[in-house]
């Protein structure tokens, strides 16, 4: 899983409007209902396999979603000095994106297959279940270029709610294989908007 930054003709395929808790009408749109402190410990419950109050190493594999926003140096790093995610880094990550009030950002992608785009696939961003199981899913398919600008079904506006994902790819009439979708290994933390002009890229190879 890469960030690139692509031409303008595939850019104009995909929305890029920030929704960040703007007001539509007299609607205001918010984030999804999580409280910061229990996600974290459901969080460490669920991966902290040696219960020494951190998520690292190995058991960041089990978290594709948390491991996508672990690096050290990362921009939207919640453990940027590599020394392990913990409850606190978690509950202060969720925290801010409920003080901001965040309701949905626009979040694009793009899918690739041994470097080629792959087009009419679906994608699928299934909140972490330490977010709660009533965390909206985000879902999209992809275009003749590869890419896809992800959104929750059936809501206005488009986009998706800030929070941290598995990716599940998979096409109809396509065997990809497990480890792109039913046993992903890609995740995505959405802290804040991407960059301008930059799309998450997943290659997949097979």
């Amino acid at each position: 899983m890469t960030r690139c930054f692509l031409c303008v003709a595939v850019l104009a395929s995909v929305s890029l409007t920030v929704v960040a808790g703007c007001d539509f009408g007299s609607r205001r749109i918010r984030p999804p209902s999580v409280n910061a402190a229990t996600a974290a410990q459901a969080a460490m419950k669920e991966y902290d396999a040696d219960g020494d109050g951190k998520i690292i190493g190995a058991e960041l594999d089990k978290c594709p979603a948390l491991k996508s926003v672990a690096k050290a140096g990362d921009r939207k790093g919640i453990d940027p000095k590599g020394e392990g995610i913990t409850a606190e880094n978690l509950q202060a990550a969720i925290g801010q994106w409920q003080i901001r009030g965040v309701g949905r950002l626009t979040y694009s992608c793009m899918v690739l297959k041994n470097g080629q785009q792959l087009q009419k696939a679906t994608v699928k961003f299934v909140p972490e279940k330490f977010l709660g199981a009533d965390y909206p899913v985000a879902i999209g398919t992809t275009n003749k270029e590869g890419a896809v600008a992800m959104s929750v079904p059936n809501v206005s506006p488009e986009g998706v709610a800030v929070g941290f994902y598995r990716v599940e790819i998979t096409k109809d009439g396509e065997n990809i294989p497990a480890q792109y979708n039913t046993e992903t290994t890609l995740g995505v933390g959405i802290i804040r908007s991407q960059p301008d002009g930059s799309i998450e890229v997943f290659n997949l190879k097979y």
